[in-house]
């Protein structure tokens, strides 16, 4: 169980969040995502709420505002040091949450909004990229809140599953959106981490477990991806600090901290690794 636990938080940790091919990218939408990883969670809103405006039949406007409501409670709840992900223990041994009710009732109706516009784009169209990619987001989204504040590991294995599907789909269709392949490379590096017979057990639910090919992966939406390379590089670094790669985990943050110089958290994890590294 402690093992699930983990690799549950860190296939979740922030974003299950899938861009578009080349065709179909928003300036628009990235910059809220830009917002969120700077934890400017108020511009996140602004921005994707005028996207929900502007494009009001687009299901990546309503479940991309219920990221910036998601991540900000991540936030203040204090859930998004890394090194609860680079350490076993600590994960398990993390306080337990008190959620903010009128934040999870944001959530879930941002969710279902978007739910329903997918339905409805996916019903004309199933090759539908924005319902595809609003689809995977909102499954993504959910296990989030279920691993991360309910500690419902098993629901939130149920909801990455879905999402990994749908990004595979989503690749078969648009093989240039890179930023889909963060989806497979988290799982397969992940799973690849946990005992032999859990990995069997996994595999038969369906779950990819090549760590190399996790890695390769991540690495490939850490240079292409559009929306979601500083979140690769992110998840890279954390993969480095698990291996004791202080060097690399280091210039990593060193560069996140760079471009978003408002994250105090990766302001913290970056002098911590530099301790480390000397």
């Amino acid at each position: 169980m402690r093992s699930i636990s983990l690799v549950i938080g860190f296939l979740l940790l922030p974003l299950a969040i899938f861009a578009q091919n080349d065709e179909g990218r928003s300036e628009e939408l990235k910059q809220g995502y830009q917002k969120l990883y700077n934890l400017e969670f108020e511009d996140a809103h602004r921005i994707f709420r005028k996207w929900e405006a502007s494009h009001p039949d687009d299901p990546m406007g309503p479940v991309s505002n219920a990221a910036a409501y998601l991540f900000s409670e991540f936030n203040r709840l204090k859930v998004l040091q890394l090194e609860l992900f680079a350490d076993d223990d600590k994960f398990v041994s993390r306080e337990k949450l008190v959620p903010d009710p009128e934040m999870k009732n944001a959530l879930e109706k941002e969710l279902t909004k978007g739910d329903d516009l997918a339905k409805k784009r996916l019903a004309v169209s199933p090759r539908d990229e924005n319902a595809l990619l609003a689809t995977v987001l909102a499954n993504g989204l959910r296990g989030d809140y279920a691993a991360m504040i309910e500690k419902r590991n098993f629901a939130a294995l149920a909801h990455v599953k879905s999402s990994r599907a749908t990004a595979e789909y989503l690749l078969k269709i648009y093989p240039h959106c890179y930023d889909a392949y963060l989806a497979i490379g988290v799982e397969n590096y992940l799973l690849s981490l946990k005992s032999a017979p859990l990995r069997w057990i996994l595999r038969i639910g369906g779950a990819q477990t090549d760590k190399d090919e996790g890695l390769r992966k991540l690495a490939l939406t850490a240079e292409k991806g559009y929306y979601l390379a500083p979140y690769a590089r992110l998840l890279l670094a954390v993969a480095a600090m698990r291996d004791n790669d202080h060097a690399k985990a280091s210039e990593l943050l060193a560069g996140l901290s760079n471009e978003f110089p408002d994250n105090d958290l990766i302001k913290k994890e970056l002098g911590r690794v530099e301790l480390q590294n000397r």
